[in-house]
């Protein structure tokens, strides 16, 4: 869902962009500017007007559960940001989104063939500035039949430039039992490291917790959890820590409805405990502070807001005494 709303504005066209060759992104990938991970920023003046950017040290990261393998606790979803005519006038913030979010220290961005030409859009970009071997992509099926769901998987393969992604996710469950065979059958063969299942209503929670308590195929769940939206943690959250489960949390903005309720109202003072500035930051470390998350998914295609919400996957997190205090401050709005 889209993660900016009105009351954020996210101009999808900017003035003047700057524009980067892939020759010039590959040599800031291969360490030109090592001494600064997020020089661009400070250059541009993004991270005074907004906050701090996070250092690489700040980076929070979480363990995949049954693996060693780590991955930044905030990604970058593409629904309706990465939806664009690819033209230079829209793909230019884009291309500064996903330069800035590599450089920022995260990995994990999430796609899906519903959000055409997104996919697309995304695998040129990452090619573009060299960085299609650098990402955790994850992306989803989400068709009928067997036969079906094999073609869309190929064409986002496709799309994306890889022969193998880290994460399929049979979306809102559709035809689960049966994607899920050839999930696994092509994690097997090393086109996916981990499959999973997303859905986006609670009217669903049951049937997903169903599959998670006795599927055990299933490595990630993404769900809807934000401060505007806690269903998820009175039983799929829990229940997929207890049986091992990655989570991918969308919606981290409530598809952006937090905003709205407190475009008034300064960010708590108590809130620099844990390392927060602004309220997009008050909202990501509300989410990857519940011990269930492995990642939170915000989109933006605007620059400022990338850098911003960067900062809420770096730093201190707030312990559970405060979380229910965060609750508090949006209840009381």
């Amino acid at each position: 869902m889209p993660e900016d709303s009105p009351h954020r504005p996210d101009p999808a066209h900017h003035p003047n962009p700057r524009r980067l060759t892939r020759r010039q992104a590959l040599r800031i990938g291969a360490g030109a500017l090592a001494g600064s991970a997020f020089a661009p920023a400070l250059l541009s003046g993004r991270v005074g007007a907004r906050g701090h950017a996070p250092r690489p040290a700040d980076v929070i990261r979480r363990t995949i559960p049954g693996s060693d393998e780590e991955i930044p606790a905030v990604g970058l979803g593409t629904w309706q940001t990465f939806m664009v005519e690819e033209t230079e006038e829209e793909l230019a913030p884009l291309r500064e989104v996903l330069r800035s979010f590599y450089e920022l220290g995260g990995r994990v961005v999430d796609s899906s063939p519903m959000y055409d030409p997104a996919e697309e859009v995304l695998g040129n970009l990452a090619a573009e500035l060299g960085l299609l071997d650098d990402l955790w992509v994850a992306t989803k099926v989400w068709t009928e039949g067997e036969e079906e769901g094999r073609q869309q998987m190929e064409t986002s393969m496709s799309e994306l430039r890889r022969p193998s992604i880290e994460l399929m996710q049979v979306h809102n469950l559709l035809d689960v039992e049966v994607h899920l065979d050839t999930l696994e059958e092509w994690k097997a063969e090393g086109r996916f490291r981990y499959i999973g299942i997303t859905n986006t209503s609670s009217q669903r929670y049951e049937a997903v917790e169903e599959l998670i308590l006795n599927e055990d195929r299933i490595d990630f769940v993404q769900t809807n959890y934000s401060l505007a939206e806690r269903e998820s943690a009175e039983r799929i959250l829990p229940t997929a820590r207890e049986r091992g489960v990655g989570v991918v949390v969308a919606r981290p903005f409530g598809g952006g409805d937090l905003f709205p309720l407190v475009q008034d109202e300064p960010v708590p003072e108590w809130a620099a405990e844990f390392d927060c500035t602004a309220w997009s930051q008050f909202f990501l470390k509300y989410i990857i502070s519940h011990p269930a998350v492995t990642c939170a998914i915000p989109a933006t295609s605007n620059p400022d807001h990338l850098a911003e919400n960067m900062g809420g996957g770096a730093g201190r997190l707030p312990d559970e005494a405060t979380r229910r205090r965060m609750e508090e401050v949006i209840d009381s709005l």
